[in-house]
């Protein structure tokens, strides 16, 4: 396609779990402007039109079960963008939930040949490579149940970094499975954006000096919700398997050494043995 059509949603249907407020807001607006029926799922309400609404608690399998039953007709676009930042549902919330509904939905044949799924990790999910033993173990874990079961078991593992690493290394393990299915996975690693849980968590200091420095402002919602429009489109059909950094140049910057206030990124990197 050559007139702009394969990043356009026309006649297409989207399902955006966690909706309701933030990224996946964005997204779902994004989608909408581009053509597409839009269906929200989430706790809260939304405050925007869409084609439909259903209420869903992520932390909750038999209500995301009851949930995925009223979800009538095929999907085009999963948008899996609901999290949290802390709590005893983090793990729950940010991955298990979303991993039930993926496979009930590719099982079910409810994501079509020829779609895609977008997650939202973090820059906090980097040096995932580094804990592969651990992440692969914990995705062999075969459902919901089981799964919640784990973490209860492993000391450290109910918390948002390790929410994150786990997104990751599922995007890039399901790669190959999926798309022998006709389906794509990828994720964003958004920087510290403008978003409510970035404000309720004060993430958006911690690269103010590199905004100041560039002349850049925080990242929007909006501009998460394009990047990640724009992976589950048809113009992003050669992408699958990828985690996408979205932070202004920040982390490569400070691993390049071109950004050299950025030892605070760097130790964080080393933390996690990605450098």
């Amino acid at each position: 396609m050559t007139d702009g059509q394969a990043f356009r949603y026309d006649g297409k249907r989207v399902v955006v779990v966690g909706g309701a407020t933030g990224m996946g807001a964005a997204a779902a607006r994004t989608a909408a402007g581009l053509g597409a029926e839009v269906v929200v799922l989430d706790r809260a309400p939304v405050d925007y039109p869409v084609t439909q609404f259903l209420q869903v608690d992520l932390g909750d399998r038999k209500q995301i079960d009851a949930t995925l039953d009223e979800l009538d007709g095929p999907v085009d676009a999963l948008f899996s963008a609901a999290g949290m930042a802390a709590g005893p549902a983090v793990m729950r919330v940010n991955f298990i939930g979303h991993r039930h509904i993926i496979e009930r939905m590719v099982a079910e044949k409810t994501l079509t040949t020829g779609s895609a799924i977008c997650l939202i990790s973090s820059v906090a999910g980097l040096g995932w490579q580094n804990h592969l033993p651990t992440l692969i173990e914990f995705l062999a874990t075969p459902d919901f149940e089981s799964a919640d079961s784990w973490v209860s078991a492993h000391e450290g593992t109910n918390s948002y970094m390790f929410s994150k690493q786990v997104i990751n290394a599922y995007v890039a393990r399901e790669a190959y499975p999926l798309l022998s299915k006709g389906v794509r996975i990828n994720a964003i690693c958004p920087g510290p954006t403008d978003t409510p849980l970035a404000q309720a968590n004060s993430w958006l200091g911690f690269d103010k000096q590199y905004r100041e420095a560039t002349g850049t402002t925080p990242l929007l919602a909006e501009q998460m919700g394009e990047v990640m429009v724009f992976l589950n489109s048809p113009a992003a059909s050669g992408i699958s398997g990828v985690s996408l950094l979205v932070d202004s140049g920040h982390v490569m910057a400070s691993i390049g050494g071109s950004w050299e206030p950025g030892r605070p990124v760097i130790e964080f990197l080393m933390t996690q043995n990605a450098i």
